[in-house]
């Protein structure tokens, strides 16, 4: 059987450590654990700028690295389980465990505890941060970013409707490999939304396929998935979809029957 190399650390020459005995590989290496520095970083195909966007990694998660060379890293995320290539400059050694989440949809984040110190970010939603501080209504991260409490959500602490949280970023422009709301794909929104709600979700709309039960079209009620061609939507209400797509390179709603 052929492994899914979209989740599977393998290539001929190199595999995750785990996978010997399972996969042939030249040689296998112990995965060092990582944490996104930058707000985000893209998850390339191969290691090169100009090569699909398969998937981004955000701001405090994870990255298990197999290789470093020549500026790019090549692992696996370890929130989706994507593997693919980022820029090494974007990554750190692991720090604390998280103690938050950027629950807004976008944040920035300052270098002091001022709205007129230097901006940083900015930051989008589900961004992990392990707050470190605090100093009236700035929260420390332990990366010195300060950013605004009300703006962070503790981790355990989410919410309850995915369907809110995608409509949040109705008008958010189109990107493949996209998870956030500067950039998102159809698959990067409906994840994005459950993560929000602290549901687990794979990445691309055919693993997402695997969620939850099949219904008919009869039946489909707010919060329901609908896929076709490679793409998948979120159901507003009984009749509306609400769906990152190519066509108007954005997120829109449109009724379903069209």
């Amino acid at each position: 059987m052929t492994p899914d190399l979209r989740i599977t650390p393998w290539r001929a020459d190199l595999a995750d450590l785990a996978l010997e005995g399972v996969l042939p590989a030249e040689r296998y290496v112990e995965p060092r654990l990582m944490q996104v520095s930058h707000p985000a970083l893209g998850v390339h195909a191969a290691p090169d700028s100009a090569s699909e966007q398969v998937d981004q990694v955000l701001f405090g998660e994870g990255f298990n690295l197999l290789e470093d060379h020549a500026g790019w890293a090549w692992g696996q995320a370890r929130r989706d389980g994507y593997v693919g290539y980022v820029r090494t400059e974007g990554l750190s050694a692991r720090g604390a465990a998280p103690t938050h989440r950027v629950a807004a949809i976008r944040t920035y984040a300052f270098a002091a505890p001022s709205i007129k110190a230097q901006a940083l970010g900015p930051y989008c939603l589900n961004s992990l941060v392990a707050v470190t501080a605090q100093d009236g209504r700035f929260a420390q991260a332990e990366s010195g970013a300060w950013f605004i409490e009300a703006h962070l959500s503790p981790i355990g602490l989410f919410e309850s409707d995915p369907v809110a949280v995608a409509e949040r970023f109705l008008g958010a422009p189109y990107l493949w490999g996209g998870r956030q709301s500067l950039g998102v794909d159809c698959s990067g929104l409906v994840q994005q939304a459950r993560f929000a709600c602290g549901l687990a979700s794979p990445r691309d709309t055919d693993q997402q396929r695997t969620l939850g039960r099949e219904v008919a079209a009869q039946d489909l009620v707010r919060g329901d998935l609908v896929f076709w061609r490679g793409h998948v939507g979120i159901m507003l209400d009984a009749e509306r979809l609400l769906h990152a797509n190519a066509h108007h390179m954005a997120t829109a709603i449109e009724p379903l029957a069209e």
